[in-house]
């Protein structure tokens, strides 16, 4: 650091030194990979007392919905979140507080270092009959729609989702709370359903390895992708923000979708473009660990969401979303998202995990598919 450096910009500096590891000096297991999908999902109990409430407007996945048992029309639909089960985030540090007009020096340094990393993590070959499978915490919100949520004890959730280039109809499986839950596009009763193409609705690991590995370009894609989608769906202007819908939307892709190293550094890299991201010194994901955070506030729904990394490796661990104002869904403070990605890996059929050798021979459980017909992934 110049010697000459003073005031504001020295503190700063400083800081960022004390909150970022050493570099690391040799490649990271193949665990160390990012992910993405958005299930849209949502289990009612059959007293109706309890129902899923998402706590943001998601990107992804318009049409598709998780067949399950108890799942009704006109219902609130959710993307599954991770949490503890603590209720409250801490107060934000410094280092993590308010949108600004162009991205923090500190939080650009984080993610080139976190993107440096990235792209040593080993190169994996999956093939269109393969599926991704991804073990990580899971939690739903509780509450009525409109009104506060709650968010449940954490639980263990796999999936598995297909690698085929597409169009499919049947997309993967879910294995939570006990049940197998196949994961279809979901079309009223007596409709032919049409499936999704691999893209950023379906994002495969053939599909990523594709998209521009110039952070600039991967940026324009990314909003021509998202421009594309909203208009599909006629997303008002007042519901549009460019900066943070893509960040949303990388965040998506770090979670349930193996990364190709390269792209996975493109997206830290353009992530660094974004304006108002800033560092969180210390952030818990849902298996409690402690990690440095990427952050950014969404002014639009009054919430801050953490992409969380491991101090030592800048392993990508999870995720966590808080109120930063009140709102309807709670107060401030009060989480709304908390997950861990515990492993991830490539397998070649349903049920099958990175570590053993053949599926489960158990059967799915029998909720009726969206589509009105009996589900065929398994």
């Amino acid at each position: 650091m110049n010697d000459r450096t003073s005031g504001p910009e020295r503190a700063e500096h400083e800081e960022l030194a004390r909150l970022l590891p050493a570099p690391a000096e040799r490649d990271l297991p193949p665990g160390r990979h990012l992910h993405h999908k958005d299930t849209l999902m949502q289990l009612i109990d059959q007293d109706g007392d309890r129902a899923t409430a998402r706590p943001r407007p998601r990107l992804l996945r318009p049409a598709v919905l998780l067949p399950a048992a108890g799942l009704a029309l006109g219902a609130v639909l959710l993307t599954t979140l991770a949490v503890t089960g603590q209720e409250s985030a801490p107060a934000p540090s410094a280092a993590g507080t308010g949108s600004q007009a162009t991205a923090p020096r500190g939080a650009a340094v984080l993610l080139d270092r976190i993107a440096s990393v990235a792209k040593k993590s080993d190169e994996q070959k999956v093939s269109d009959d393969q599926f991704v499978y991804v073990k990580s915490l899971q939690t739903d919100s509780e509450g009525k729609l409109g009104g506060p949520l709650k968010m449940t004890k954490a639980s263990e959730r796999e999936s598995w989702i297909t690698q085929k280039a597409g169009p499919v109809v049947h997309e993967g499986l879910i294995h939570q709370d006990g049940s197998y839950l196949p994961i279809e596009v979901g079309v009223p009763d007596g409709e032919t359903p049409v499936g999704y193409p691999a893209g950023l609705n379906r994002p495969t690991y053939n599909w990523l390895a594709s998209l521009p590995t110039d952070p600039d370009a991967l940026l324009k894609r990314l909003h021509t992708e998202i421009t594309r989608d909203q208009d599909s769906r006629d997303t008002p202007a007042k519901d549009r923000d460019q900066a943070q819908d893509t960040f949303d939307t990388i965040g998506e892709l770090l979670r349930e979708t193996l990364m190709p190293p390269k792209t996975a550094a493109a997206l830290y890299k353009a992530a660094a473009k974004i304006p108002g991201v800033t560092v969180d010194s210390d952030a818990v994901d849902a298996a409690g660990r402690h990690g440095i955070g990427v952050a950014r506030d969404d002014t639009r729904e009054g919430d801050r969401t953490t992409w969380i990394f491991d101090s030592t490796t800048l392993e990508y661990l999870g995720e966590r979303t808080y109120l930063i104002r009140d709102t309807s869904l709670g107060k401030k403070g009060a989480l709304t998202n908390k997950s861990a990605v515990l492993e991830r890996g490539v397998v070649n059929a349903l049920r099958e995990k990175p570590s053993t050798e053949k599926p489960s021979t158990e059967k799915p459980s029998t909720g009726k598919p969206s589509t009105g017909k009996s589900s065929t992934t398994t």
